[in-house]
This record gives structure tokens, C-alpha cells and sequence, in this order.
């Protein structure tokens, strides 16, 4: 089964944090290629960045994560697609429906919206309230938080 992948595991599979193993560990041979919306690529690129600003790794590190990204594009274990418009529409759904619930942020919703959309039964993820809503909308969350 394809799964989002949103950018909280992709962060921790790129760049090392305390997610990193669990990350690297559920990239199994023959799983993808996974789905890499515009928006979500948008924002891993500057949640690498601002990891620079806040001096968690160097320029050289964001450089290197940001290259190793762009390789896996290439190699196909990565999809680009351009993010549907129909996930705003879902993600009003779900703001509705679960924020009041759940405080879940907007970037999240986006996430698991993108993911309803696309079709897809499962998302990857860091973030408790996002997996949460995930769970909520009928996702699958394969990753445990520690």
C-alpha cells in the first residue's frame, strides 16, 4: 500500500533527528513511488531551511538533504504532482468537521486532505494531532509516536 508520506517523516528521513531510524526503517524496496505533492514538497524544503536558521543543521547538510531529495525524484521512488485543488475544498471539510475537536493546524489538514484525495489509505506521520485526524477522516497511520 502507497502512502502520504507528509513532511514530518519526510524532515526526519532526510535530515537526522530523533525520527530518523523510524523514518528510514518503514522505506521499504517496492513501496513507492510515493505521491509528492507541490505542497508538501514546498514545505519540506522549508522545513529544511529553517532547521539552517535555527542552527539544527548547516547549509551544507540542507544542500545535501535537498540534493538527496531531488535524486529520489529521479529515481522514481517519488511522484511530483501538482496539489489538486479539490484538497482545499476537502480540507474545509475536515476544519469543519475535526479542528474544534482535535486543534489541528492547517498544514496538517492539508496533508490528510491531499491524501483523501489522491486515493490513498495511509499516512506517514510524526505529528500526534495530524494522526489523529488522519484516523478521524479514515486514514491509516502505520507510523508509532514515540
Amino acid at each position: 500500500m502507497t502512502a502520504y508520506l507528509e513532511t514530518s517523516f519526510l524532515v526526519s528521513l532526510y535530515t537526522l533527528d530523533a525520527n530518523s531510524a523510524s523514518a528510514v526503517a518503514h522505506m521499504r524496496p517496492g513501496t513507492g513511488p510515493f505521491p509528492l505533492t507541490s505542497f508538501c514538497e514546498l514545505e519540506l524544503t522549508n522545513a529544511i531551511e529553517l532547521r539552517v536558521f535555527r542552527r539544527e543543521i548547516t547549509a551544507a547538510q540542507a544542500k545535501l538533504a535537498l540534493g538527496d531529495l531531488g535524486t529520489d525524484v529521479a529515481g522514481g521512488v517519488f511522484h511530483p504532482i501538482p496539489t489538486p485543488t479539490s484538497v482545499y475544498e476537502e480540507a474545509l471539510r475536515l476544519a469543519r468537521r475535526h479542528t474544534a475537536l482535535l486543534g489541528t493546524r492547517t498544514l496538517d489538514i492539508l496533508h490528510v486532505a491531499a491524501a483523501l484525495k489522491l486515493g490513498l489509505r495511509a499516512i506517514c506521520t510524526f505529528d500526534r494531532r495530524q494522526a489523529q485526524l488522519a484516523r478521524a477522516a479514515g486514514l491509516a497511520t502505520p507510523i508509532r509516536i514515540g
